[in-house]
């Protein structure tokens, strides 16, 4: 049987350095929601880290949704990985620019791998 892909971290921050020695990641200014003053708001960069396991051997595919609604998602990013056991702690650090919110709210987001959904949360924009 195949294992189901595991999450272990999911993090919004502004980003993540790695060390070029010891591999080790560090992540920097962590954040749960974004405030803006008048909208629309365009947010210019963050990181989506998440850090996953028990993903069989072989290729995959990472897809982030989001919405004002679970019925209402759009694809903001889809990209391939690779697992190389279903042992191994993978961490997947996606950029994200530019993103646009129309209003204040709470944004669904949806992580779906191989599309087969990992979680389910949410971004919180409010006014300032």
């Amino acid at each position: 049987m195949q294992s189901k892909p595991q999450l272990l971290a999911w993090l919004t921050c502004d980003g993540v350095h790695i060390d070029p020695g010891s591999g080790k990641h560090t992540i920097l200014g962590i954040f749960s929601n974004i405030q803006a003053r008048q909208f629309p708001v365009t947010h210019p960069f963050m990181i989506w880290f998440l850090t996953i396991t028990d993903c069989s051997n072989g290729q995959h595919k990472l897809k982030i949704s989001m919405g004002l609604g679970p019925t209402n998602m759009q694809p903001l990013l889809e990209r391939p990985f690779e697992s190389q056991s279903p042992l191994h702690r993978i961490n997947l650090i996606n950029e994200i620019r530019n993103l646009t919110f129309p209003a204040p709210g709470d944004y669904a987001l949806l992580i779906e791998i191989d599309d087969e959904p990992l979680l389910a949360t949410n971004i919180a924009v409010t006014t300032v």
